[in-house]
């Protein structure tokens, strides 16, 4: 079982014996991400793996929090934030703009990338470095300015 997996394990069961409902309906609904997709792979979830899941779940969160605002449902978006709150402190530490400008400028280096038409290399590298440590939407964006100019 990967550490991370373990993490999850027990704050589900702190959460528990502390009777914190709120956090645990948000710990269980990660567990039973998790468990659908060993179920439906028929395989035990490798850290990575494990943390695209938790990007997915935040990235929906996001989404939701900000459909939410616009809707002016307040109570709603509390929920949201919670929630975001709880999937991001199984989240390995961010990296800043400047750190991820140097990784797509030494990425673009190795790959020998030139053009636009590299790009799908580029990200493919990218994605494999920084999983989960940074937005690769912002990523993207940056990986076009500096392959464009």
């Amino acid at each position: 079982m990967s550490d991370l997996k373990t993490r999850i394990s027990e704050q589900t069961k702190v959460a528990m014996k502390a009777r914190d409902k709120q956090r645990l309906a948000v710990l269980r609904l990660i567990n039973s991400e998790i468990k659908k997709v060993e179920v439906d792979e028929r395989r035990e979830l490798s850290e990575p793996d494990i943390l695209a899941i938790l990007t997915r779940m935040l990235k929906q969160r996001r989404d939701s929090e900000a459909q939410f605002r616009d809707a002016k449902r307040q109570d709603l978006v509390d929920q949201e934030v919670f929630e975001i709150g709880v999937v991001e402190a199984f989240m390995p530490a961010q990296l800043g703009a400047d750190e991820v400008v140097q990784l797509i400028e030494e990425i673009i280096k190795e790959t020998g990338a030139a053009s636009m038409q590299d790009m799908g290399k580029v990200m493919a590298s990218l994605k494999a470095k920084i999983a989960g440590r940074a937005d690769m939407g912002a990523a993207s964006a940056k990986v076009k300015e500096l392959l464009a100019g």
